[in-house]
């Protein structure tokens, strides 16, 4: 619930005014918070001037006043940041430390949802990463061999990752222990689930930049989420939830390799009206 202290309560409205779902409104010259319409986003903690407001649904020890040298990021910054990033496929022999994998976490856990759903979830694997890599290379070969047997105009342009993945299953059947061209020796991987995809890409966007500022480095991995894609052996083994998704699947690690520069990308295509 939702309750405002009407001791430190000054009347100003800004709560009333910010409020989405208009669950707020004055009486008395005091705010009150119904609790009805309130989808428990907390606008009216961040907004209130007086830190009049609080909740028992969170930790309130999650609330930090705004202090603008902590909080602020110069923008030229930020985006040489972004576009120094590089997905990493060369990982260092060098376990990355739970405290990091947190703070990745805790990244996600702060991102926006749809409607406050909340509703992402993360499986951190690091003890069965080498059942997960049989589970997935099994799932791709299969799926390769489907789609080899069956090359319609729809599919043929998938035609050379069908390839690639008999290939990456052939190789590991003959070396389980070999070259790793799934997860390239990386020491952690991050499955994010949830209800709604577009807040899992959401949270896994931000996670990556939390990677990379950590010193780490990352991957995504489509192979593995297409290879889960109604799998149930990778359901069952990584407990995911009934009603989630694996929506995106991180591989992380110490790099082992060393970038000089950004690279170029085609020109962004904008349609102003």
């Amino acid at each position: 619930m939702m309750t405002v202290n009407e001791e430190k309560c000054i009347g100003c409205g800004l709560c009333v005014k910010d409020c989405f779902p208009r669950d707020i409104e004055m009486i008395e010259g005091k705010a009150r918070i119904n609790n009805v319409t309130c989808f428990k986003c907390g606008h009216c903690i961040a907004i209130c001037p007086t830190d009049a407001v609080t909740t028992d649904e969170y930790d309130m020890a999650d609330v930090i006043e705004y202090d603008e040298d902590k909080f602020q990021i110069d923008s030229d910054n930020l985006m040489n940041f972004i576009k120094f990033r590089r997905s990493i496929r060369q990982f260092k022999d060098k376990e990355v430390e739970a405290e990091k994998i947190s703070k990745i976490i805790e990244a996600g856990r702060f991102t926006e949802t749809g409607g406050n759903m909340q509703d992402v979830s993360y499986i951190v694997v690091r003890e069965k990463i080498q059942e997960l890599r049989k589970l997935t290379l099994e799932s791709l070969n299969t799926i390769g061999e489907n789609l080899l047997s069956n090359i319609t105009p729809e599919n043929r342009m998938y035609v050379k990752y069908a390839k690639l993945w008999v290939r990456m299953y052939k190789k590991y059947k003959e070396n389980p222990d070999g070259e790793d061209s799934l997860f390239f020796n990386a020491p952690v991987v991050i499955l994010v689930t949830a209800n709604a995809q577009v807040n899992g890409v959401l949270a896994s966007s931000n996670m990556e930049l939390m990677t990379n500022a950590l010193g780490l480095g990352a991957l995504f991995s489509g192979f593995l989420v297409r290879a889960a894609l109604g799998n149930k052996e990778i359901r069952e083994l990584f407990e995911v939830k009934e009603g989630k998704e694996i929506v995106t699947c991180m591989i992380i690690g110490y790099p082992d390799v060393k970038y000089r520069r950004t690279v170029p990308r085609k020109a962004a295509e904008i349609c102003w009206k």
